[in-house]
């Protein structure tokens, strides 16, 4: 939420609460540690945002653009539209499940590399790989290249 526009009409504290409010009301929830709850929340928070992308989307033609935190950075010329880039991590997840999360947990979660790590039961380096691996994977996927396996 850091590189949107000021305008924008989800803030960082709106987004924050909302999925409070979503992680309070799960029903029957066994927690299994603090990763798993950090998991949960990054998944929510791209519901939300993308939620949201799509309904602004459906009133306005063109879509909503976000500006990735430039360690996540996935393209070099302008900032990807957060359905596309939630439609291409779909597509990823089918094809590598890990590297899909990685970027989730880092993007939309806000974790560092190490609490990514944590969450996932992977060794930090192995974070990082993926990262790069899955970033290479969503800039061709987002400027229209062929698909290929992750």
């Amino acid at each position: 939420m850091a590189g949107e526009r000021p305008d924008h009409s989800l803030q960082a504290t709106a987004l924050v609460n909302e999925a409070y409010l979503r992680l309070i009301n799960v029903q029957k929830m066994d927690w299994q540690n603090r990763a798993h709850f950090l998991a949960m929340a990054a998944r929510l928070m791209r519901r939300i945002l993308v939620d949201s992308a799509r309904a602004r989307r459906n009133q306005k033609r063109g879509g909503v653009k976000i500006t990735l935190d430039e360690e996540l950075l996935v393209t070099g010329d302008r900032p990807p539209d957060l359905v596309a880039l939630d439609d291409a991590l779909q597509a990823l997840e089918k094809i590598d499940t890990r590297r899909s999360q990685v970027i989730e947990l880092r993007f939309f979660g806000g974790l560092t590399v190490d609490e990514t790590a944590i969450v996932l039961k992977v060794a930090p380096d192995t974070v990082m790989r993926d990262s790069r691996l899955a970033k290479a994977w969503l800039a061709r996927e987002l400027s229209g290249g062929t698909r290929h396996d992750a």
